[in-house]
């Protein structure tokens, strides 16, 4: 069964996106998006006429707001998940967005197959944080996906990225801090110098949760540390950093 508008199904929601008006649709069953894909699509930059990929899409987040925010030529986005590249598709056409926007299912360490080698100038990617069973719970399939490395791994996302970008293509990611040494010497490894870093703080006084990355496909070695981004004033309060990013 489905809504009158014949996108959206009764046991899914219609999330306001504060950007251009657009919507996305979303089932609270599975994974919904977070923070950590907001703030990625406010780091990430997409030029004027430039073609941009987005690894793991999910529901289709970041191509969405990517679309709205910068003058990128054209988005595609892979989701191994099909009921989740249902949901982005359904997003994508409910936005009118298809000349723009365009959601493939696959696998992410198919996808230099799929997509062909240095085909695109700009990447982005929140990939699964956890590895292997660590933190495994009795989530659903969708959201074990989601959040941990069931389906690929962190080296499969920088090897594809590095394969898919062309030469001096960007490279975009949101991650976890714990795992920071790993990410940097993947990246050195695949040839994709990291240029720019941003480190995510729930408060002020907390420890960084998030880090957000830059990586140039074949750059010299130059990384610059951004100021940190601090999410919440007090309480359910966000700084005006974050309110920003969400268009507030």
């Amino acid at each position: 069964m489905t809504t009158p508008n014949k996108l959206v199904y009764e046991h899914e929601r219609l999330d306001e996106l504060h950007r251009n008006g657009y919507f996305i649709i979303q089932d609270p069953k599975r994974f919904c998006f977070g923070m950590d894909a907001v703030l990625l699509s406010g780091f990430a930059r997409v030029k004027k006429g430039e073609r941009a990929l987005d690894l793991g899409t999910g529901t289709g987040i970041i191509p969405i707001l990517l679309e709205a925010k910068t003058e990128g030529e054209d988005f595609t986005a892979l989701e191994i998940q099909e009921e989740s590249a249902d949901m982005a598709r359904r997003s994508v056409c409910y936005n009118h967005l298809e000349e723009k926007i365009k959601i493939v299912t696959g696998d992410i360490r198919d996808a230099s197959k799929l997509f062909g080698a240095s085909s695109f100038d700009v990447i982005t990617t929140n990939p699964p944080y956890m590895i292997d069973e660590h933190g495994l719970s009795s989530a659903s399939p969708a959201k074990a996906i989601a959040r941990h490395e069931v389906l690929c791994t962190l080296d499969d996302v920088l090897r594809e990225s590095a394969k898919l970008l062309r030469p001096g293509g960007r490279f975009y990611m949101v991650h976890r801090p714990f795992r920071l040494a790993e990410i940097m010497s993947g990246m050195v490894a695949y040839k994709i110098e990291p240029k720019r870093m941003q480190l995510v703080y729930p408060y002020v006084d907390k420890e960084p949760n998030m880090v957000l990355i830059e990586g140039l496909r074949g750059g010299k070695s130059r990384l610059t540390v951004e100021k940190p981004l601090i999410v919440y004033q007090k309480p359910g309060v966000y700084t005006d950093e974050i309110y920003d990013i969400y268009g507030y």
